[in-house]
């Protein structure tokens, strides 16, 4: 999570420009290829000021912020439903509780994710986290820690592999793509 600075506009214009410069300056040389200060000296800040944003440079492609609110609404969900029901009926409430992502911003982070070695790390880490967080939502609900362990990581694993298809695609809405892998986890399709 990133070091806390108050929630300014300029301070919001400045994040939203690292994002921007970063993402555009991994496309161009790949992930492994820029440095923190060479995106810094791009946006014409500090080393200091960019870890003031981001807490590492990996954090500019796979940060989640919305890990907190997906596990709020699988907790919410009913407990008498089957638990792969429950968490993606919880994905789904969580994202028609967000205003919805800039889609070229998230496809040009998941190909980049998906081009770099070190960044396949990160986003299994960042998919765990995930994971770990619903099971946790699902265990205070009542569920078996096991099988909510197996149920998250499944839905997250299946979330996973639709949004790095979708990245490759040009035809296909986010939150089609998203709704599909939820549908095939549900047994729907």
């Amino acid at each position: 999570m990133p070091t806390e600075i108050a929630p300014t506009a300029r301070s919001a214009r400045t994040r939203a420009r690292i994002l921007e410069t970063a993402l555009a300056l991994f496309a161009e040389h790949g992930y492994d290829q820029v440095t923190v200060g060479r995106i810094a000296s791009a946006v014409g800040i500090s080393e200091m000021t960019f870890f003031r944003h981001f807490p590492a440079k990996d954090a500019l492609v796979v940060d989640d912020p919305y890990d907190p609110l997906m596990a709020e609404h699988v907790g919410r969900q009913p407990r008498e439903l089957p638990l792969l029901a429950r968490i993606a009926g919880g994905v789904r409430a969580a994202w028609g509780a967000v205003p919805q992502p800039d889609a070229a911003v998230v496809r040009t982070r998941l190909r980049i994710a998906a081009a770099s070695p070190t960044l396949r790390g990160a986003t299994r880490q960042a998919t765990e986290e995930s994971a770990r967080a619903v099971t946790d939502a699902l265990v205070a609900a009542g569920a078996e820690p096991v099988e909510a362990r197996i149920a998250a990581t499944a839905v997250f694993a299946g979330v996973t592999e639709a949004l790095l298809v979708w990245a490759e695609r040009d035809d296909l809405a986010l939150g089609d793509a998203l709704e599909g892998a939820l549908a095939v986890l549900e047994g729907a399709r």
